[in-house]
């Protein structure tokens, strides 16, 4: 009876220390070169980033997909991440593109904000959350105040021109 209750004990500890090592996923740091970009309408934008899987990491780390949010009317383009390796193995490092953004022509001044995830793990199939957030911001300026006098001056010559009042 004794040596019962001393391997139940031995068990109920075994169980606890195995629960309470934290578990450790394999990860990738994600660093953007540039968070903040400015730009107009009809322009496109490029973000590049250092992708990198810490020493620390215990095995490859496959990067399987991607997962953004972007407010509204801005069209991300993130075509140009699947020409990062696909796999990671600790201590690998690359910097490129990570994607494009798109301002469309009318988009209304203001500062826009994004982020962007990577998906991926232990095989080519894993879906998980593995890197940081990518946090960003494009900066839509209002039109130059100078180019809408310029035209306005121009519209105004032209009429007094083609009325006579103005010899050129």
């Amino acid at each position: 009876m004794n040596r019962k209750l001393v391997l139940s004990l031995m068990m109920v500890v075994l169980t606890m220390a195995i629960a309470s090592v934290p578990a450790s996923a394999d990860s990738i740091t994600m660093s953007l070169t540039d968070s903040v970009e400015f730009g107009h309408g009809g322009e496109t934008l490029s973000f590049y980033a250092t992708l990198l899987a810490p020493i620390g990491n215990a095995n490859p780390i496959y990067l399987n997909g991607d997962n953004f949010n972007l407010a509204s009317p801005l069209i991300l383009d993130d075509s140009p991440f699947f020409s990062f390796n696909p796999v990671f193995n600790p201590g690998d490092s690359q910097t490129s593109l990570l994607f494009t953004v798109f301002i469309p022509i009318g988009t209304a001044a203001g500062v826009y904000s994004g982020d962007f995830q990577i998906l991926g793990g232990a095989d080519g199939f894993a879906q998980n959350y593995i890197s940081n957030d990518a946090d960003f911001m494009i900066d839509v300026p209002e039109p130059n105040a100078l180019l809408l006098m310029f035209a306005l001056l121009s519209f105004t010559l032209g009429l007094l021109y083609r009325y006579r009042l103005l010899a050129l």
